[in-house]
């Protein structure tokens, strides 16, 4: 294993300094317990969001915290939930009055956790609602969750709700905003390659050279199956035909296209996954609206990529246009 760390021990924390340092104007560290939050804390008014998970899938989530996204976000150690006592304080620095929506993947210590945050917060009079996102078509159950896996679609539920924060939505809006996005929202991923938590020293699990795991988790948990390595048209054909069958996406519907690499892939050659995946939605009939390409759910340097749709209304598509000024989103 061949890392630019220090102690594992300390990966974290001094990710999240260094990451603080490079984006003061956007976010500010908070160590005790650790979280990253925006600069200036909590807008009064607006509805606060939160998200948090395992270290490991930069910039998911801290990479979100700004205008137009996320209020805080909560790391906890690599692949590992955060803990009640890290996610309470951010959920109450977050609310500026109106109340605070938890974003959190269905993994089941995220979601424990969340429930266990929540109540800590609600005891200090914050109101919070939590939607739960589940956009991966891959597998219903894993060790990790109880029904789908929250994958890349998260990203597009943190930066839409966040709009809906922004124009004003209270957290029932918010959240009915959020809940339409991920029901609109599938993603598939393959691995080509396992990646290295830095705490065990070996790959996450065994993947022969010569074949890539579809399906795969962004923690490395199983996909549906384990096939000898396929051209790239291929591969994509086997990621996105179950996206779009999930979905039932009709001739004619608008969709946002992401096509999100796992930390160790060449732009180049997700935009190949991209160029692919696009003939085969417009093959269907289906408009590609919007669309997204790069790392931004990552499994540390794990080489893949996932695709995700999102199917777009006009409301949906407005949102997803409105600014957002974060470390790894912005326009």
């Amino acid at each position: 294993m061949k890392k630019l760390l220090n102690d594992p021990a300390d990966a974290v924390v001094e990710s999240v300094e260094g990451f603080v340092a490079a984006h003061s104007d956007i976010v500010e560290a908070h160590y005790d317990p650790i979280y990253v939050s925006r600069v200036g804390g909590a807008v009064e008014g607006k509805v606060g969001l939160v998200s948090g998970g395992g270290s490991g899938h930069e910039p998911l989530h801290a990479g979100f915290v700004g205008q137009g996204m996320l209020d805080a976000a909560v790391p906890g150690a690599v692949f590992a939930s955060p803990t009640p006592d890290q996610i309470a304080p951010a959920l109450v620095a977050a609310n500026g009055g109106a109340g605070v929506l938890a974003i959190v993947k269905n993994y089941t210590g995220d979601v424990l956790n969340f429930e266990t945050a929540v109540e800590l917060a609600e005891a200090e009079d914050v109101e919070v609602a939590t939607v739960i996102t589940n956009d991966d078509v891959a597998v219903e159950d894993s060790l990790y969750t109880a029904g789908r896996r929250g994958v890349a679609g998260t990203v597009c539920v943190e930066k839409i709700a966040g709009a809906a924060a922004d124009r004003g939505d209270d957290l029932a809006g918010v959240a009915a905003v959020a809940t339409r996005v991920n029901a609109n929202v599938r993603s598939m991923g393959v691995a080509l390659t396992a990646c290295t938590v830095p705490a065990s020293g070996k790959p996450s699990f065994d993947l022969p050279d010569d074949e890539v795991e579809i399906g795969i988790g962004i923690h490395g948990e199983p996909g549906r199956h384990r096939i000898k390595l396929e051209p790239a048209d291929a591969i994509t054909q086997r990621l996105l035909d179950p996206v779009a069958e999930d979905l039932h996406l009709a001739s004619g519907e608008n969709v946002l296209l992401f096509v999100n690499g796992m930390g160790g892939t060449p732009s180049s050659e997700l935009y190949v996954v991209y160029r692919q995946a696009r003939k085969l939605l417009e093959a269907r009939g289906v408009v590609v609206a919007r669309s997204l390409v790069g790392n931004y759910v990552t499994s540390l340097e794990m080489q893949g990529a996932s695709v995700t749709v999102l199917r777009l209304d006009d409301e949906l598509t407005g949102l997803w246009d409105a600014p957002v000024h974060t470390a790894a989103l912005r326009w």
